[in-house]
């Protein structure tokens, strides 16, 4: 899933080709993809690109007085093109789920690959008109998201701090891959609980969350669109790394399973040497 370094570095990517540049059609490929119908996107049609925002992991692109947004989800992902085919594509064939087009003859495709529908597009007066963007946490790469900023979010919590992390209307931009990269940095379990946060833990936690990021951020500075989950997955230490070796310590990385995710960690880094339980695990050997 694409996260806050990602959704930045294709934010980059977008400014450095779109803004300036007018859009001559806008054509969803898939049902599910469009979650708004008025405006309708031939309302694009002839507008010009003049900005391009991040609100977490939304993309915003900003042409004429509309907002097109995107949330590309678990398996979505933005592709460019320098040409496309003279034929136009068949709706509902393949991964492809919404084409841009520009008047010079290049632009993106969105694409989502498996069975799972979830990637969102919507076309908006204003970006708050989006509900997943109108709930959203701070932006930890804010200046504003200091310490002290950060430990009063964190005040009213009561939960084990790997969901606290994840949660988007509490921190903006955070998912399962990060949150683990973060607790690494910070040498802390994904199972330890929020409330239990000692003054030093928070101070640790902010600094690894801050310096995690910015080092994904600045590591995907300048790649293109079709570069960019190569360098997510080669930065990670722990996360997708099960039964390798922790690059800080030596110890085998462990998982953990749920329904539909799983955790990484380093034991002798995060838990004090303790795997942690495997519920999912324990009931698959029983």
């Amino acid at each position: 899933m694409p996260e806050l370094p990602e959704v930045e570095a294709l934010r980059v990517f977008l400014d450095d080709h779109l803004v300036g540049r007018e859009i001559d059609r806008v054509l969803p490929l898939t049902v599910s993809v469009l979650k708004t119908y008025d405006p309708p996107l031939t309302a694009l049609n002839g507008t010009t690109v003049t900005a391009i925002a991040r609100h977490g992991k939304f993309l915003d692109i900003a042409a004429g007085q509309l907002h097109l947004i995107t949330h590309l989800a678990r398996a979505g992902w933005l592709r460019w093109k320098d040409a496309f085919p003279a034929t136009p594509p068949r709706p509902g064939k393949g991964p492809l789920a919404l084409r841009t087009v520009l008047t010079g003859g290049d632009g993106f495709d969105l694409t989502e690959a498996g069975t799972a529908k979830r990637l969102a597009v919507y076309l908006v007066h204003e970006p708050a008109e989006v509900p997943g963007i109108a709930r959203l946490g701070p932006d930890p790469l804010d200046d504003s998201f200091d310490r002290d900023a950060f430990a009063a979010l964190l005040a009213g919590e009561r939960r084990r701090i790997k969901g606290a992390l994840r949660d988007q209307s509490l921190i903006a931009g955070i998912g399962n891959a990060y949150s683990d990269e973060i607790l690494h940095a910070a040498k802390m379990s994904p199972y330890l609980l929020t409330a239990n946060l000692t003054d030093d833990q928070i101070s640790r936690l902010h600094t690894a969350l801050r310096t995690t990021l910015r080092d994904a951020v600045a590591r995907s500075g300048g790649l293109r669109a079709g570069e960019l989950k190569a360098e997510k997955k080669s930065g990670m230490r722990v996360h997708g790394r099960t039964g390798e070796a922790c690059p800080v310590c030596g110890d085998t990385i462990r998982e953990v399973s749920f329904s539909d995710s799983s955790l990484q960690y380093c034991p002798t880094c995060q838990t004090g040497g303790k795997p942690l339980a495997d519920r999912r695990l324990s009931r698959l050997l029983k």
